[in-house]
Parts: structure tokens; sequence; C-alpha cells
């Protein structure tokens, strides 16, 4: 059987930390160090490898994982998570209400 060739292509695995690994052994705690997820809701970006799916398949129930062309700058999340992202401000002043005398 051929090895198909390498492509310039490459695709990567964009991970995400859901749950936390508090109170699993320390094999599910050793494997997210590896893929450098720290803290819940960090999100890291490794290329498409079987190595890191099956480190992903040793944690799947921790983790959320998409496949995407490429891998984001960290400037670029924070800009996708900002308000400045979605170009909305975040909150609406309409209107002071009036005082209520008694």
């Amino acid at each position: 059987m051929s090895i198909p060739p390498a492509t310039t292509a490459t695709k990567f695995f964009r991970i995400t930390l859901i749950r936390s690994a508090l109170g699993l052994p320390a094999k599910s705690s050793n494997v997210l160090k590896a893929l450098g997820l720290r803290k819940t809701r960090s999100t890291v970006y490794h290329p498409v490898t079987q190595d890191t799916a099956g480190q992903i398949m040793k944690v799947k129930e921790l983790v959320a994982v998409s496949e995407v062309d490429r891998a984001k700058t960290k400037a670029e999340q924070r800009f996708e998570r900002s308000t400045m992202g979605t170009g909305e401000v975040g909150y609406y002043v309409e209107k002071r209400g009036g005082r209520v005398e008694e």
C-alpha cells in the first residue's frame, strides 16, 4: 500500500478544554498538559497527525474538537471573543428613568 503524497494545505485540530480533569487519573491530566491545555475554555491548535488524534481520543470526554484550515493567532482569538468582533457594544442605555416622588 502506498502513502498518499503530502499536500501543502495542512489541516489543524482546534481543541478546546470543556471539562476539568480534577478527580481523574494523572494520566488524563498529563495528556492535557501535553496538548497544552491548562484552563477550561482554553483553545489550542495542533496539526492533524495520528499522534495528536491518539491524545485527543484519551481525553475525548473533556475536550471539544473541530478541524480547521488554519490555526488562529492569540490576537485573532482575542478579537473574536471581544465585542469588537461582532461590532456590538455589549450593552445599551435607552433612557434614564425618572425619579418617583412619594
